[in-house]
């Protein structure tokens, strides 16, 4: 049996900037659970389809990995770790 599609990459921002990319299955409680932790954005933007928890993982490590090669090789401002 295939995996469902359940979790989806999603970007907090502030205005156009990225702040923090990351993988939910509940977009709205992840932006609240982010609101609540202190972190500052002003919008979850949800950035393609819903996908299989491990496509959203490998989806998110490529994504962060080219967000570093376009910006000196850091991370989004809440991104701690090098694969989020």
């Amino acid at each position: 049996m295939a995996t469902k599609r359940t979790t989806y990459n999603y970007n907090l921002k502030v205005g156009r900037k990225i702040v923090y990319k990351g993988t939910t299955s509940n977009p709205k409680l992840r932006e609240v659970q982010h609101k609540e932790s202190g972190k500052k954005f002003t919008h979850l933007q949800v950035v393609g389809k819903a996908k299989t928890p491990n496509g959203a993982t490998r989806e998110e490590k490529r994504q962060l990995k080219n967000y570093r090669k376009n910006h000196n090789g850091n991370n989004p401002k809440y991104n701690q770790k090098k694969n989020g």
